[in-house]
C-alpha cells in the first residue's frame, strides 16, 4: 500500500498499485483496470494511472507518491468501460507517513479537481 498526496502534500489516500485506491479511512474509492481509474461507486472512468500518480480525464494530477515523477500529459481516449470487480477487503490503515517536499508543478499545472472531487465523478 502506497500513500497518496494532493498537490499541497497532504495524505488524501493509499494506492494498491495496479489495483485499488482507498480513501484516508480505507475506504475502497475507486479500482484501477488497464492503468485506469475508475470510480467504485459509480463506475464512472476517473483519469489514467501511471504507477502511482493519479490523473483526472484532461491529463492533469491530481494525487500522486514521492515514488513517482509528477508530470502531467495529453489528454486521454476514454477507454471502454471495464466489468466492475468484487469489492475488496477492507485493507488495514497504514501507518502515517511523513508528509513529502512539494513537487515543482508540472507541465500544464495541476488538475483543478481535488482528490474527493475526482473521486466523486
Amino acid at each position: 500500500m502506497n500513500a497518496l498526496f494532493d498537490k499541497d502534500c497532504e495524505l488524501v489516500g493509499w494506492i494498491d498499485p495496479g489495483k485499488n485506491i482507498f480513501n484516508t479511512e480505507m475506504g475502497w474509492v475507486a479500482f484501477i483496470t488497464a492503468n485506469h481509474a475508475w470510480s467504485a461507486e459509480s463506475g464512472g472512468w476517473l483519469g489514467p494511472v501511471a504507477g502511482l500518480l493519479l490523473r483526472d480525464q484532461s491529463g492533469r494530477p491530481v494525487a500522486w507518491n514521492p515514488k513517482e515523477q509528477v508530470t502531467g500529459t495529453a489528454r486521454p481516449a476514454r477507454p471502454a468501460r471495464p466489468a466492475r470487480p468484487a469489492r475488496p477487503a477492507r485493507p488495514a490503515r497504514p501507518a502515517r507517513p511523513a508528509r513529502p517536499a512539494r513537487p515543482a508543478t508540472p507541465a500544464g499545472g495541476w488538475s483543478p479537481l481535488t482528490f474527493w472531487a475526482w473521486v466523486a465523478q
